[in-house]
């Protein structure tokens, strides 16, 4: 589509880059449209990127005391853990489903940011989480080039919210 039709369709031009999220209407339709598959099956495809995650990176498991001692095959069976996979889940879908109201997105991150600060989880966590993240679409989803690319801006725009916020609490704390 070109021109006036493609403005008529995507309700302005589609590669114009929001201020805000650094993100263009197609990113935005990507990152939706490829998320409505990762997360069909929310309990399932959150257990899975936390398992990922355990594996890749061994130390992140002991923010998790209430798994500490449990089996990997059955995580999904601890309901403290399965009530945290579903809060992420939640908030990403949240996130993904607002991502045309980016200020709204990034008062949620904010919030976000405040409540994993205080469990003092730090930016490195986040990042090691999201090598996790790209890996697994890679992998399960198949996502090709241009997806990957939107979900990477997509993430480090929650980022850089969630980051804003970690930062501010070790300022405030003199933590630095």
């Amino acid at each position: 589509m070109g021109g006036w039709l493609s403005n008529l369709w995507w309700g302005g031009d589609p590669d114009k880059v929001n201020e805000i999220s650094g993100l263009t209407m197609r990113d935005v339709y990507a990152v939706q449209k490829s998320w409505t598959l990762a997360s069909a099956n929310p309990i399932d495809t959150g257990i899975e990127l936390f398992t990922r995650l355990f594996h890749a990176y061994p130390e992140t498991k002991e923010f998790f005391k209430m798994i500490q001692n449990v089996p990997e095959d059955q995580f999904n069976q601890n309901h403290q853990f399965k009530a945290h996979v579903i809060n992420l889940m939640s908030s990403v879908t949240s996130a993904v489903d607002n991502l045309n109201q980016p200020e709204v997105v990034a008062a949620m991150m904010n919030k976000l940011g405040e409540s994993h600060g205080r469990r003092n989880i730090k930016e490195k966590h986040f990042n090691d989480l999201k090598n996790v993240i790209i890996e697994m679409f890679i992998e399960v989803l198949k996502l090709d080039h241009k997806t990957l690319v939107a979900w990477g801006k997509t993430i480090d725009f929650l980022y850089k919210h969630i980051f804003e916020t970690l930062q501010d609490r070790i300022i405030r704390q003199g933590l630095y």
